[in-house]
């Protein structure tokens, strides 16, 4: 989801003046929020979000998984975790939790509402972009991960169901001790892992690793739009005019989520730990994952994590951009550039 920062862009090409497209007509670098028919946006973004969901979910599941084993005792990399989830049990495999993660798109509009009403904020301030940026995409996931974490930990649990079957795992990962026999339908496995929750621990258990959560999201959601900003920024200088400006905010996209990725690693696995281990503090998951994996903590699951960042990452800005420049306002339109 891209953020939205009124400038008009010449082929000097700074930050903050104006960029000129093929034809030397001025153009709008970055939508602004209240430039937007909120009608038309929010529809199509909830669209868009789902679409990207239903292409890229198999990514999770294979992220998760990885990052949930011990050492490599069931998988020994992306692409063998894949093959053995298809064997096992076919596409249904790979979308496991699908249902029960997608109330991430209703989240979405509470994240993005949260980020643009903090960027106004800031603008009124004077801020600067980046700056707007990092402080708008913290605040957007603080309020994100509030809502969404209770889901996230049911989809979880569901995601690694039957993981020690695939390749003669030492432990079953399945501590709540959910039935989950062929032909059984996800919604009676999800009901059944939010009852066993609550059971044992009531309210409360539906939040476990919601402080991880935090630590692991919202300097990734932070740096992820601050990054995003700067290699647009850099992109922009150094293409030639006649590059299309959608493109280079998809490749943007893609470059925050790599660097994002790689610096927030550990966290991502120690709050995945946590969620569908059951541990009972962030300090305990650390030590166990350094006791078992040592350096390895900060590669473990990578190049899964890797690829669906940058996927997700291009696809969201490749939807997202699109739909603000077919929901600008007419009085805008002639100031968009492609």
């Amino acid at each position: 989801m891209a953020e939205t920062n009124t400038r008009l862009t010449v082929p000097s090409g700074g930050a903050g003046g104006t960029t000129s497209g093929v034809d030397g007509s001025p153009y709008i670098r970055t939508i602004e929020w209240n430039m937007m028919n909120k009608t038309k946006f929010f529809p199509l973004s909830m669209l868009s979000s789902f679409s990207v969901r239903c292409c890229l979910f198999p990514l999770t599941v294979i992220k998760t998984q990885l990052q949930v084993q011990h050492k490599s005792d069931v998988y020994k990399g992306m692409v063998d975790c894949a093959m053995k989830i298809y064997r096992s049990e076919g596409v249904p495999g790979l979308y496991r939790g699908f249902w029960i993660s997608s109330v991430q798109i209703v989240s979405g509009v509470f994240y993005i509402s949260t980020y643009e009403g903090v960027r106004h904020l800031l603008t009124d301030l004077g801020a600067g972009h980046r700056v707007k940026a990092l402080a708008g995409g913290g605040c957007a996931s603080l309020v994100g991960q509030t809502i969404i974490v209770p889901f996230d930990v049911i989809s979880q649990h569901a995601m690694v169901l039957g993981m020690s079957a695939h390749a003669g795992a030492k432990v079953d990962i399945n501590p709540l001790g959910i039935k989950s026999w062929p032909g059984r339908s996800r919604l009676h496995i999800s009901m059944d892992i939010g009852r066993e929750i609550m059971r044992r621990d009531g309210l409360r258990g539906f939040y476990r690793g919601y402080v991880a959560s935090l630590m692991a999201y919202v300097p990734n959601s932070a740096m992820w739009w601050a990054f995003y900003h700067l290699y647009q920024d850099e992109l922009c200088r150094i293409c030639p005019v006649w590059v299309s400006h959608l493109f280079i905010q998809c490749v943007a996209g893609s470059l925050g989520g790599f660097t994002t990725t790689i610096l927030t690693n550990p966290l991502d696995i120690v709050r995945a730990r946590l969620q569908v281990h059951r541990l009972d503090s962030m300090s305990l998951a650390f030590r166990e994952l350094w006791r078992e994996e040592k350096l390895n903590c900060f590669f473990k699951g990578l190049s899964a994590r890797l690829v669906q960042s940058a996927a997700f990452s291009f696809s969201i800005i490749l939807g997202y951009e699109t739909i603000k420049r077919i929901a600008i306002d007419e009085q805008y339109k002639h100031q968009i550039r492609w």
